[in-house]
């Protein structure tokens, strides 16, 4: 987001609530091309979206309004800008089900809380998917009003470019054509009049005062109930145990029960389907993401898909005969390769902290006794200007001044630099502990910024355990 694009969003928050932005946080990027920020007034904390996607802002913005109107849980939408690709929307907060499951399990395991909040999930899913999707606008949908013959044939053939080729497992082109032609004919057999909302996992549930609320549904269209079940349960590193998905399942079945009638065997054959290509398309993502753009924490999912086939190979029984894809499947799940992509789990804590010069070069608890100590002053001091001397390097208007008024960005261009070749040898060498310190006068301004960005940066492309500390500012 370029300082344009931040202005456009402050002005929209500004004009729309007749506030002053105080604070303005990017929030770091997500598996889409859109970006969030947070922005913070004295009486409100709302989350602003840049998209220049228009066709994509508008299916979004007509599936909330039309979602918020039925009483489903969906972030109320505040402003939206002319040219459509800006809008602001409530702040849910930062905890998603992912989030709320990973903690948890920590301490826990899958406990009963867990389920609960699945639960929650489960019991407004066939809300979403019947009782809104009768009346939903289709025409509005991007790209596609219905998960069709098209649609899936754009999934099986991104699994098997940007997944099956790109992971070198081999097989044969026409068959395996062949197969998806058969495959993708059987899926449409199944009822498919409800809202599918596409993007159905644990990171696009958000929790906010023990509830459950909904985002990142823009992708929606017409499809069938099971897809979005299966994007659920099958939910690649929510890992969910196998007996815990079958009681979901069945959850979900006896709610789906009080709005239609259910043939529950005919169902679970279909069902079976529906996980199986939505976890091609997952790994599609994860090959595209991960093996072409670069992007390890992609990979790191790789395995836990892999897990969740064999699961399913096991019991697949599908009434179509489809044997070079049974083949390349079990090929998949044999190799040991993909097995170990992201499965160790990065043992390297990166510690960045900003610092005054006056109060000392912060001391490494680590013993590691290496990194490295930046120094900020160079920079062109927003706390010589009356006017951000009671603000620090993470307020809006000191970020401003950095950027349009010093040399910030070159600076750390450079820093990233040396960062870079750092983080790449320790995490080839297995080591543990890597510390970066920005230091300025005083620790406030200059380094507070630098840190948060490098933090931002180290932690969008790199599988490393970043501590972030802003040692003057805690001790204010």
């Amino acid at each position: 987001m370029n300082t344009s694009e931040k202005n456009e969003i402050v002005q929209l928050f500004e004009n729309h609530f007749n506030e002053k932005v105080q604070s303005f946080e990017l929030l770091p990027p997500s598996g889409s091309y859109r970006q969030y920020c947070r922005l913070i007034s004295e009486n409100r904390s709302v989350i602003g979206a840049l998209n220049n996607d228009v066709k994509e802002n508008t299916a979004f913005l007509s599936f909330t309004n039309h979602f918020f109107h039925k009483g489903i849980n969906v972030p109320e939408i505040y402003a939206v800008s002319s040219d459509l690709k800006k809008y602001l929307q409530e702040d849910l907060g930062n905890t998603t089900l992912f989030e709320y499951l990973s903690k948890t399990r920590e301490n826990e395991g899958f406990s009963e809380n867990i389920v609960s909040k699945y639960k929650q999930v489960l019991k407004a899913l066939p809300t979403i998917q019947i009782i809104a999707g009768r009346e939903i606008d289709y025409s509005v949908c991007y790209p596609r009003e219905a998960f069709d013959k098209q649609s899936m044939m754009w999934d099986l053939n991104y699994f098997k470019y940007y997944f099956l080729k790109l992971a070198k497992i081999h097989f044969d082109e026409q068959a395996l054509e062949d197969d998806f032609q058969l495959f993708s004919n059987y899926l449409l057999s199944a009822s498919s009049k409800y809202f599918l909302y596409r993007d159905f996992q644990s990171r696009n549930v958000m929790l906010k005062n023990d509830e459950v609320y909904f985002i990142d549904y823009q992708g929606g269209r017409s499809g069938a109930l099971q897809y979005d079940l299966a994007s659920l349960l099958y939910d690649g590193k929510a890992d969910i145990p196998e007996s815990v998905r079958k009681q979901l399942y069945n959850y979900y079945i006896v709610e789906l029960k009080k709005l239609m009638k259910v043939d529950e065997e005919q169902f679970d054959a279909y069902f079976k389907g529906f996980v199986l290509i939505r976890i091609m398309q997952a790994m599609g993502a994860y090959g595209f993401r991960g093996f072409y753009e670069k992007k390890e924490h992609f990979l790191k999912s790789i395995p836990y898909a892999l897990k969740n086939l064999e699961v399913l190979l096991t019991d697949l029984n599908l009434p179509v005969k489809m044997p070079e894809l049974v083949k390349v499947l079990k090929q998949l799940t044999h190799s040991e390769v993909l097995k170990e992509i992201g499965r160790v789990k990065s043992n390297l804590t990166v510690r960045i902290i900003s610092f005054s010069y006056k109060k000392g070069i912060p001391e490494d608890p680590s013993g590691n006794g290496g990194g490295h100590v930046f120094d900020c002053r160079a920079i062109n001091n927003p706390g010589r200007y009356e006017e951000y001397k009671k603000l620090s390097g993470k307020d809006l208007a000191v970020q401003e001044f950095l950027e349009q008024k010093s040399e910030i960005r070159l600076f750390l261009d450079s820093v990233k630099v040396l960062v870079e070749q750092s983080v790449k040898v320790y995490l080839e060498r297995g080591f543990t502990h890597l510390s970066i310190n920005f230091g300025c006068t005083g620790g406030q301004h200059r380094s507070v910024y630098s840190a948060e960005k490098i933090s931002d940066f180290l932690q969008n492309n790199y599988p490393v355990n970043v501590v972030l500390i802003h040692r003057e500012q805690e001790n204010w």
